[in-house]
């Protein structure tokens, strides 16, 4: 009787632990499991600018960057549209020196953070149809690179 219960015992106490780990839902973690990423901002959030009119044929183009966001210094291009159907004629600008960086997706390049102005130089006088071509692509510092952005700014007659 004795070796009865001693193997009943056994059997129970060895038993428990098992069925427990029998009953555990075991899951894998999901390839869509919610990191601590970063959310990006929107466009419009990371990038915001406006554009002045400074004289005739003079514009100046400001960005306020959201922090942690950069534009690349290659990316910019201006381009005058005359009408929908003219090609695009480009706009002389001039860039201050940006930050000098190793950047994730190009390698050596120029940054600029936080604010910056650029002064545009029409080569022609805009039509009543005009707009300005705004050329620009920037970044999240935490990994998040904005597609090109090709963006037209009506000129008012």
């Amino acid at each position: 009787m004795h070796y009865f219960i001693t193997t009943l015992v056994f059997l129970t106490v060895f038993s428990f632990p098992h069925l427990g780990w029998a009953q555990q839902k075991i899951t894998k973690p999901s390839v869509f499991a919610q990191q601590d990423q970063p959310q990006p901002l929107t466009l419009e959030q990371a990038f915001p600018y406006f554009v002045s009119a400074l004289s005739p044929g003079k514009y100046q183009v400001t960005w306020n960057l959201a922090p942690g966001h950069y534009l690349y210094r290659h990316a910019f291009a201006f381009t005058l549209k005359q009408t929908e159907q003219s090609e695009n004629l480009p706009i002389d600008f001039n860039l201050p020196t940006g930050l000098k960086k190793t950047d994730q997706f190009f390698g050596q390049i120029e940054a600029y953070y936080d604010k910056i102005t650029i002064d545009l130089s029409l080569n022609n006088v805009p039509g009543p149809e005009a707009s300005i071509i705004i050329h620009y692509q920037g970044c999240a510092d935490w990994g998040f690179c904005y597609p090109p952005q090709r963006i037209p700014f009506q000129l008012l007659p």
